[in-house]
């Protein structure tokens, strides 16, 4: 092999290399990802806790809660379909809805926090 074909051979091998290492091992939610807040001060708050609150998505979608307070918050369905837990300032939830209907939460910690998605 001529140096020039190593010298090739090895950028694009370190390149390859170098790619595969920077790459992040966590599985991106499949389908569309929309952005809900729990805004500051939310606790006080209503229909205005999360933010956008009605929200409206498409059947697929992944809902990524983050809790954008310095006050724990949930994001729990009043069906039961899904449970946050407890969110501390910063930490996020993500719920893929794969029927369409309507989805009215809260929060359990904070039970005037509600909120509305519409999966159509």
């Amino acid at each position: 092999m001529s140096t020039a074909r190593t010298l090739m051979f090895v950028i694009i091998l370190g390149s390859a290399i170098a790619a595969a290492a920077c790459g992040d091992s966590t599985p991106a939610p499949s389908g569309a990802v929309t952005a809900v807040s729990i805004v500051s001060g939310s606790s006080t708050l209503t229909t205005t806790a999360y933010s956008p609150n009605p929200l409206n998505v498409p059947v697929g979608t992944t809902v990524r809660w983050t809790n954008n307070d310095s006050t724990p918050h949930t994001t729990t369905a009043d069906g039961g379909a899904w449970n946050s837990g407890s969110m501390s300032g910063g930490a996020t939830f993500d719920f893929k809805f794969q029927s369409a209907g309507t989805f009215t939460y809260h929060c359990t910690l904070h039970t005037g926090m509600v909120g509305t998605v519409v999966v159509q």
